[in-house]
């Protein structure tokens, strides 16, 4: 089963059903709740995902929506040597390094799915945007 690390920016595209990134986004969480796929995301993301959200619609109805995102997705830990490892890591955005040094950690992550492929290049674990892993799916399926 593929475990993915599902980054802040394809969480909102869904939310927020952004054009053109929302048709990937939603099969990327279809494919979580269907348990096709594994679905992770760090406390940062879903701390992002709440802020960003929280722009357009109430504290409540935002908590409502993370609950049942999280009630398939799973959250990964981040501590103090994931932390550090972002800190001392050649990343140039450090909430990217955060994110990626969390998937490390957890040993649990096969891909980061991303539409800013180019923040991860340093990455160790595979990094796709949600086009690209639904596409490789089919090519695979």
């Amino acid at each position: 089963m593929n475990r993915l690390l599902i980054d802040t920016d394809v969480i909102v595209d869904f939310f927020f059903d952004r054009a053109p990134f929302a048709e990937h986004s939603a099969q990327i969480i279809a494919l979580c709740e269907a348990q096709t796929v594994k679905g992770y995301v760090s406390p940062v993301i879903v701390s992002n995902s709440y802020y960003l959200l929280r722009q357009t619609a109430r504290h409540e109805k935002v908590i409502d929506s993370l609950k049942q995102l999280l009630s398939f997705i799973h959250v990964l830990q981040m501590d103090k040597v994931v932390v550090m490892s972002a800190l001392n890591s050649k990343f140039k955005d450090f909430e990217d390094a955060l994110q990626n040094f969390a998937a490390t950690r957890s040993g649990e992550i096969d891909v980061i799915i991303t539409r800013n492929v180019k923040d991860y290049s340093k990455s160790q674990i595979a990094v796709l945007t949600p086009e690209d892993f639904i596409k490789s799916l089919e090519l695979n399926g």
